[in-house]
């Protein structure tokens, strides 16, 4: 544990912003399965979830959790595989 006020609160702010992100690519992961799930299963709201899934890996990439390059290949890739269902 540092001495230091300054790092005292840099550990508390860190651990917040932590937790925060953590959930944020939690929430990302999760938009995703939902839709990789539904589509297996061949259920009706597919382009709904996918859009989901769109906007939760483009909030990842805003907020700096993945990498721009990384959030436009695993778009294209869920897009892919919906259009190859279709």
């Amino acid at each position: 544990m540092p001495n230091i006020e300054s790092a005292i609160k840099r550990v508390r702010t860190t651990e917040r912003s932590n937790e925060l992100n953590s959930g944020q690519k939690s929430a990302m992961r999760t938009a995703i399965k939902k839709f990789e799930a539904a589509l297996e299963a061949g259920a009706d709201n597919v382009e709904e979830l996918l859009k989901n899934a769109h906007r939760a890996i483009d909030m990842a990439e805003t907020k700096g959790l993945i990498h721009r390059n990384k959030a436009n290949r695993d778009k294209s890739r869920l897009h892919a595989k919906m259009m190859k269902a279709k």
